[in-house]
């Protein structure tokens, strides 16, 4: 009796097993682990009954086209899920939310252009997230959020990526691998890798990169580096097939002792070309800025854009910065605008603007100055005897603005310029510019014809008031 009743269990034990385990898929229930294992077996899409306590699934080298909410529901338990060589295009947010205890996530080999802000919440406890071979151009800043504390292997090579979330990956103190390779990659800013301090492979082969940023770990990459503690082990470093631009900017990585890679010079042109641990040391160098076309002038009314122009040339390219009459540096906010090419745009001008504005191009070399003065002719305002605000007199249609630029170069007052101006009142019917004019003197033309209007507008304002 007991022998009927074990093979009753056992069939039944079978029977709900086989139950549980998806169409074309093998289930393994192994060390009280269940696997679920569905590869190569041409799914379009998730299987909707697999066991919620599926510790690791294989679903790749399938036609799977995208990753729902539900796919992966309830899994609380699942540690290793593989994704790869399938046609996913897209991944709804909060796909993985129930995914706390998730290890590893392998979503190779797809055709994802994109990874938005919450595709990877709830990956809390994930290790390793593998995302080569797709076709991504952008990643969320907020992508990493939930995971970059955990994180200890990232891979993101072959795909278009002009940029990643650096902020996300200062923050990975854990991460061990990093594969940024055969990517669109033009630029990385210092510190970028500061806090890397476990990092022991860096791979940054054939984007775009000009230099790499100074940071200390790549000291690590060296022959002889000395281990200082365990925690900092010797970084494996490729950043070959990019465009060096072999100046001083990149001299600090040409004294690392490190064997040579291959990697050349795209620039300037007289190192294109050559092997950069060819080149000797006192190639690499710089050129001060050198300011070739400037504002020299500029006569704008009170409230109209007005627009400083600066271009310099160097190597590296300055950078343009601009400092204002009162020794301000000029940023960029709701009323200035300083924009990558060194112009400044002042949106609405106003007296305050007055004054001398300081160019200052900079680059690694050293800098460069130039000053531009800046008047605004302030309109009138009249007073009608009442006490009442004053009226504003009308802009000016037709007055021609000029400029003088260094070289000859001129052109007239347009949207985004910057202008300042001195102060111009009305006394006694007559106005009075910032040096005093009085009526009769020789005055510019255009205080003249403020007057005329201002002198017209009370005549008016006269005759309504006598009838």
């Amino acid at each position: 009796m007991d022998k009927v009743l074990c093979s009753l269990l056992l069939l039944v034990t079978t029977v709900t097993m086989a139950r549980a385990c998806p169409k074309y898929c093998v289930c393994q229930n192994l060390s009280e682990s269940l696997g679920t294992l569905c590869p190569s077996k041409g799914l379009l899409f998730v299987p909707p009954d697999i066991d919620r306590r599926t510790v690791e699934l294989r679903l790749g080298g399938n036609y799977i086209i995208k990753v729902t909410q539900q796919d992966f529901a309830n899994m609380t338990g699942l540690v290793d899920l593989t994704l790869s060589r399938n046609t996913i295009s897209s991944i709804q947010p909060f796909s993985f939310i129930d995914l706390e205890t998730l290890r590893s996530l392998h979503l190779d080999s797809n055709r994802l252009t994109e990874i938005g802000a919450d595709d990877l919440r709830g990956l809390v406890n994930l290790q390793h997230l593998i995302l080569n071979n797709n076709q991504l151009s952008h990643i969320s800043r907020e992508a990493f959020d939930d995971l970059m504390l955990t994180l200890e292997d990232l891979d993101l090579s072959y795909n278009n990526l002009r940029g990643v979330p650096w902020d996300s990956i200062r923050k990975m103190v854990n991460l061990h691998q990093l594969s940024l390779d055969h990517n669109l990659i033009d630029h990385i800013s210092e510190g970028t890798f500061a806090d890397l301090d476990k990092l022991a492979r860096l791979d940054l082969t054939s984007n775009r990169l000009q230099k790499l940023p100074p940071d200390p770990i790549f000291a690590r990459s060296q022959n002889s580096v000395v281990l200082t503690t365990p925690y900092a082990p010797q970084l494996s470093l490729s950043f070959g097939g990019n465009p060096l631009h072999c100046n001083c900017e990149v001299l600090w990585l040409r004294r690392l002792d490190r064997e040579d890679d291959m990697e050349t010079c795209a620039s300037p042109p007289g190192l294109k070309g050559r092997y950069f641990w060819y080149v000797r040391e006192d190639e690499f160098v710089c050129e001060p800025p050198l300011i070739t076309q400037h504002t020299h002038k500029l006569l704008v009314l009170e409230g109209q854009t007005a627009s400083l122009r600066c271009k310099a040339v160097g190597d590296p390219v300055p950078v343009i910065h601009w400092v204002a009459p009162d020794d301000r540096l000029i940023g960029n906010s709701s009323r200035a605008t300083v924009y990558e090419n060194g112009t400044l745009d002042i949106l609405i001008t106003t007296s305050k603007d007055y004054g001398i504005f300081t160019c200052i191009a900079a680059n690694a070399a050293g800098e460069s100055t130039a000053s531009i003065e800046l008047s605004i002719i302030q309109l009138p305002h009249l007073s009608n005897g009442t006490g009442r605000a004053a009226a504003q007199v009308p802009p000016l249609r037709h007055h021609q603005l000029h400029q003088d630029q260094q070289g000859g170069a001129q052109g007239s007052a347009r949207e985004g310029g910057v202008g300042v101006g001195g102060d111009r009142r009305l006394r006694s019917g007559q106005v009075v510019g910032q040096q005093g004019h009085a009526e009769g003197e020789d005055v510019p033309a255009p205080v003249q014809l403020l007057r005329r209007r201002s002198a017209h507008i009370q005549v008016k304002s006269v005759a309504v008031r006598g009838s």
